[in-house]
């Protein structure tokens, strides 16, 4: 479905405000910016879109004032300035919203808007005026739809409402231009959409915006224009009657993906692993019943705070179950921690890859190893050639972009760091994979090369879930699709049901099971 005129353009005034006029950046022995110029003019929603290593983020440290650029100028109303700094960044108006939020969950939604910039009372202690501060905070709230008040703590706030804090401080600085890095990579679809909206109420008010996001489908809903980054330079700008999913990933890459994922290359076999009345610790009183059989992707749908995520953690062994049973196989198995799952070749491939699935600061061959160091042992002592061999192999099995496995595994882009993650699970002939957020935060061409090795597992007769909030990714990876709502599976779609209408409903508790 084609959303583009959801967010119907302005009348904005045409002349820019902020200008980049050749502007590079060089590293030693890397080209991260080469000559881009770019306008921007009030009002206007631009989508800004690269695999990772484009050149995206060279781009946004410049213009939050944070690196400075080797060559080039900007214009900002109408004065040259060699570079930004981070007060003349703040001070122009020019406000971010990233990915992983920069709060403070022990203070409340007051004091993270106004961190630094309290408005204190008068007197020798300075003490912060908190009447002040909330009439402060009151319009910002409201002008951002939320429904909490200034004296919220912030970790009772879900990440969707944290988000609407991190606007709200944006727009705190009086915020000309606000910049939305990666901002639906952790929301589901009800939270994207309050999201968008509040683009468009930016976008009314005149506040340019800039759009970061791999989800493409949402670049061609919000954006009046696209700017395409590759290798560090800007490889092509797109209208908005132009903008497309494809028309933006030929930019992107420099060809045409084939179809988001091929076909099942056999029918699914028998049942694989069995939810047969689970209750998990989130929701102990609804119990889930679900089968995955081999062969098959089994897509597994919901809004956030479903149970999801708790029902992979008890097939996995991290969390207990609170009653019913775990079938492998058609027999009951006990799962007391992953271990024993691991020993099953039950595999997590989890949501949070950098806290739970892998060591940054550790070399790839660790990473890829670390799982299953018996057998790379020699006389109870680890082999560092068998386990460089072992690693190597999964390397060139997967892609990895790197030139050796005795990388650490931090420098690795985001699509790398997940086949890492994947590649210590296949070395273990894997017989369940179970994938929470597989492409989160992932670029299009590393995300098509994730749903490829999926695709390949089920056809050898892996059994897969995959866990996902991107709809478009559900719809289109999914031989079938489970749907939770709060705790229970609401309903299974075959694929002649698949529709984000039919998706949703099952979410929302309004379809039938």
């Amino acid at each position: 479905m084609n959303h583009s005129s959801d967010i119907p353009s302005s009348d904005a005034p045409s002349t820019p405000f902020l200008s980049l006029s050749g502007v590079g950046k060089t590293y030693p022995g890397v080209v991260a910016l080469e000559g881009l110029s770019m306008d921007i003019v009030p009002g206007e929603v631009i989508g800004l879109v690269g695999e990772n290593g484009a050149g995206k983020s060279t781009l946004m440290k410049i213009l939050g004032g944070v690196i400075a650029p080797d060559r080039g100028k900007i214009l900002l109303d109408g004065a040259e300035l060699r570079f930004l700094t981070v007060e003349s960044s703040i001070s122009s108006g020019i406000a971010f919203v990233h990915q992983e939020l920069n709060l403070f969950e022990n203070l409340d939604v007051a004091a993270n808007i106004f961190l630094g910039r309290e408005p204190l009372k008068a007197g020798p202690f300075k003490l912060v005026d908190r009447d002040r501060l909330r009439d402060m905070v009151k319009p910002l709230l409201k002008r951002v739809g939320a429904h909490f008040s200034a004296d919220t703590p912030m970790a009772s706030l879900s990440l969707a409402e944290q988000q609407m804090v991190e606007i709200a401080k944006a727009l705190s600085i009086n915020a000309r231009l606000v910049i939305f890095d990666e901002p639906t990579s952790s929301l589901p679809l009800a939270e994207t959409e309050r999201l968008l909206s509040i683009i468009k109420l930016l976008k009314a008010d005149g506040i340019s915006v800039i759009f970061i996001s791999h989800r493409l489908h949402e670049v061609e809903r919000v954006a009046d224009r696209v700017v395409v980054l590759r290798d560090g330079a800007l490889v092509g700008t797109l209208a908005k009657k132009d903008i497309g999913h494809d028309q933006m990933v030929k930019l992107m890459i420099g060809r045409v993906l084939a179809a988001r994922t091929a076909k099942p290359q056999r029918l699914p076999g028998s049942v694989a692993l069995k939810a047969s009345g689970v209750r998990t610790a989130a929701y102990p009183g609804r119990p889930v019943d679900l089968e995955i059989r081999y062969g098959e992707i089994m897509g597994l749908a919901g809004l956030v705070g479903s149970g999801r995520t708790e029902l992979a953690r008890v097939l996995f062994g991290i969390d207990r179950s609170y009653g019913g049973a775990v079938l492998q196989d058609r027999q009951e198995i006990v799962l007391r921690s992953a271990r024993d799952a691991v020993a099953r070749g039950i595999f997590l491939v989890p949501e949070d890859r950098k806290r739970n699935g892998i060591l940054l600061d550790f070399p790839i061959a660790q990473n890829i190893t670390l799982a299953d160091l018996p057998m790379l042992a020699s006389r109870f002592m680890l082999s560092a050639e068998r386990e460089t061999a072992a690693a190597e192999k999964q390397r060139v099995r997967l892609g990895i972009k790197t030139p050796s496995v005795s990388t650490r595994t931090g420098t690795l882009s985001g699509g790398n760091q997940q086949k890492v993650v994947l590649a210590k699970w296949l070395s273990m002939s894997p017989k369940v994979m179970i994938f929470d957020e597989p492409t989160r935060g992932i670029d299009i061409g590393a995300k098509n090369e994730i749903y490829g090795l999926m695709r390949a597992l089920a056809d050898a007769g892996v059994a897969i879930l995959m866990i996902s909030s991107d709809m478009e990714e559900v719809i289109g990876v999914s031989d079938r699709i489970a749907v939770m709502h709060e705790g229970q599976i609401a309903g299974i779609l075959d694929e002649d049901e698949f529709s984000q209408e039919s998706v949703l409903l099952l979410a929302v508790g309004k379809g039938v099971k």
